[in-house]
């Protein structure tokens, strides 16, 4: 048997736990019942429109993180009873910020005004218009949003980003025999012919930065979709920041503490520890960012990671989209990202069996891509989520002193 062949069958060691920091199971409602029984030991479960954020919050009122929980999301025991948990994620998706209206001292604008607006190109297809949603206020979503943190201490915000490649989906379905599925929640494509309509990126970012303030202001984590959008969606990120950045060292100021390197090393690591543990006065950015399903180049790492940025910036990848195809550019991505900022997600529709399938599978790929053995990459990774979500980064891998 090869090394390959032997790393694959190798037992995966899910009594160490394992997290999904970046799933949909309210998609698909009856899936639901099927959390408690999954191998994974938590979800972060995304909100993205309007018809899901309750649905977000009813889990989160069953299955969700509390104090108490903490310890068995660390525990290394394997236990039935240190699964199923959930952290909710409350936010407004760019495939749906186009039913957003900005508040502002015009009034409120009608549906045909905002969605010639904020639609590209503009519509003169009334018909299409009409068959948009009535737009609710920015306002109203972050106020929603804004009272399910208060309400779940350690919910984060997502699923926010911006996205150039998505097409608004029409008023007519597709005539190739679909079918609704019931299960499904409403609100997505549901077999719909994609019309040739796009969100404005002005519009998307606006609707992002405000999400990015709220998450800054209640110091929570976000998850931030990026599609054919990686430059604007670190422009937005950095506009947040301005301001804020950390003091780099000259080189003439690194050399005159060259002496007291080691004590540098301890005051830098103490003071971005404090930056990631979301603690303090409230902020116009958020403490810590996940780009899920990070999909740009291994380059672009490089200006996330810079020192100046005051923001602790993770990078999740999934089967789904990072490997729907054989992908050099994600290889290239998990290798140049730091082992401690890299998460795994399955980014799937609905929980369950499915769902644990392929959390394992990236989590195998991962670890194949960085060298690591199975039990250290679960460790690793499971570190990262803790240090993501709670923002304590533990003192090692494996959560010993």
């Amino acid at each position: 048997m090869g090394a390959q062949e032997a790393f694959e069958t190798t037992p995966f060691p899910w009594h160490l736990g394992a997290f999904d920091a970046h799933c949909h199971p309210t998609d698909t409602v009856p899936s639901l019942d099927d959390i408690a029984g999954m191998k994974t030991r938590a979800l972060t479960i995304m909100a993205t429109r309007g018809q899901d954020q309750s649905l977000v919050a009813e889990f989160a009122d069953k299955l969700g993180v509390t104090d108490d929980a903490i310890p068995a999301l660390e525990s290394t025991s394997g236990s039935d009873k240190l699964r199923g948990y959930i952290v909710p994620a409350f936010g407004w998706h760019p495939w749906f910020s186009h039913q957003i209206f900005i508040d502002d001292n015009t009034g409120i604008p009608s549906k045909l005004t905002h969605y010639r607006m904020v639609i590209s190109p503009s519509p003169e297809d009334d018909d299409f218009i009409a068959s948009l949603p009535d737009p609710r206020s920015l306002s109203g979503l972050l106020n929603q949003t804004r009272s399910y943190l208060e309400k779940y201490r350690y919910a984060i915000v997502g699923e926010i980003g911006l996205d150039h490649v998505f097409r608004i989906p029409g008023n007519e379905v597709a005539d190739n025999g679909y079918k609704r599925d019931a299960a499904l929640t409403p609100g997505g494509r549901e077999g719909r012919h994609l019309s040739s309509y796009r969100v404005d990126m002005q519009h998307q970012r606006n609707i992002l930065k405000a999400q990015l303030n709220l998450a800054g202001e209640m110091q929570r984590a976000v998850s931030v979709h990026g599609v054919a959008a990686h430059g604007l969606v670190f422009e937005t990120l950095e506009e947040t920041w301005r301001g804020h950045e950390r003091r780099s060292l000259s080189k003439r100021d690194k050399k005159r503490r060259a002496s007291v390197h080691a004590a540098h090393q301890v005051g830098e690591k103490a003071e971005a520890d404090k930056q990631s543990s979301g603690s303090g006065d409230p902020k116009p950015f958020p403490p810590r960012i996940c780009l899920h399903s990070y999909s740009g180049p291994a380059d672009t790492l490089r200006q996330y990671l810079h020192p100046s940025v005051p923001a602790i910036i993770f990078f999740s990848f999934s089967r789904l989209v990072n490997f729907s195809s054989a992908s050099s550019k994600a290889v290239a991505a998990i290798q140049a990202v730091p082992d401690d900022k890299i998460l795994a997600e399955s980014d799937l529709h609905a929980a369950g069996e499915k769902m644990d399938g392929l959390l394992e599978d990236i989590v195998r790929k991962i670890c194949q891509i960085k060298d690591w053995t199975l039990e250290e990459g679960v460790k690793q990774l499971r570190s990262n989520w803790l240090h993501y979500i709670f923002g304590n980064q533990p003192s090692t891998a494996d959560g010993t002193d």
